[in-house]
């Protein structure tokens, strides 16, 4: 228990029976939680982490090889659930974490009683008759940029990610989240993330599950999300106020609320 709690950097707070677990997105660390954690404290025992190469996790974990699919990060997931005897919980995923805890629930339902995706994305590539948002040149013309200069990616992206310029703030945070992040480790996250093709594993999901979907989001378009919900077999499709691609940080109070109404 001990060698997988501190390699993925756990915590565990909360005073609630039931256990929700907390998994960032890409780029980011278990602190971009801060923002809503506190409202399901009360009522939850709350697991947050870091995958390998963000925040305070072990770096010398990270394996190229493992990682080089989402499969890699969903074993971390069932690791981290069999270190601490987990089962029943509410999993929140945000961005790629969303097709992460759905790969670790098509693997092992009983750990799961639902799950909330927050910008979920199953491909961002466009393809053929499906809208992801990104044709492959941009994500060429992205990796390459990442490779060139990290730090200049960041804070060119993070903005973007965020879509919130009247708060530049917000935009300031997720770049000091990008750059917190090992940049070679994240360099080949990206190219995990951003290439992966998860239609097909959506079928196979029997765990209830919701769909928040933001407005103006340029990672996670309306078409992706709509997607979700037309192809999983027990979804609620909420579509957020919020813009951008981190509701969570942007629009905490929104979030809490379309996520309590959901298990309430």
């Amino acid at each position: 228990m001990t060698d997988i709690v501190k390699r993925n950097n756990v915590s565990i707070f909360g005073s609630g029976s039931k256990t929700m677990v907390l998994a960032h997105g890409y780029g980011c660390d278990k602190q971009v939680w801060n923002d809503i954690s506190a409202a399901f404290e009360k009522d939850y025992s709350i697991v947050t982490f870091d995958y390998v190469g963000a925040g305070g996790s072990d770096l010398t974990a990270y394996n190229s090889e493992r990682y080089s699919t989402l499969d890699g990060y969903a074993k971390d997931i069932l690791e981290i659930y069999h270190a601490l005897s987990l089962k029943d919980t509410i999993f929140v995923g945000h961005s790629v974490s969303s097709m992460i805890g759905l790969l670790a629930a098509n693997q092992r339902p009983e750990y799961f009683e639902k799950l909330i995706f927050l910008g979920p994305s199953p491909r961002y590539l466009n393809d053929e008759e499906y809208h992801g948002g990104f044709e492959r040149s941009d994500l060429e013309d992205l990796f390459e940029m990442m490779d060139s200069n990290y730090l200049g990616w960041s804070k060119a992206l993070a903005p973007a990610f965020m879509a919130n310029p009247d708060k530049p703030e917000l935009g300031e945070r997720l770049t000091n989240n990008f750059c917190a992040t090992d940049p070679i480790i994240a360099r080949e996250f990206a190219r995990t993330t951003f290439l992966a093709d998860n239609r097909s594993d959506l079928k196979y999901l029997i765990t209830p599950s919701l769909t928040l979907q933001c407005t103006a989001d340029i990672v996670a378009p309306m078409e992706v999300g709509q997607y979700m919900h037309e192809q999983l077999k027990d979804n609620t499709m909420v579509i957020l106020e919020a813009t951008g691609h981190c509701p969570h940080m942007s629009a905490p109070d929104e979030t809490i609320n379309a996520i309590k109404a959901y298990l309430n």
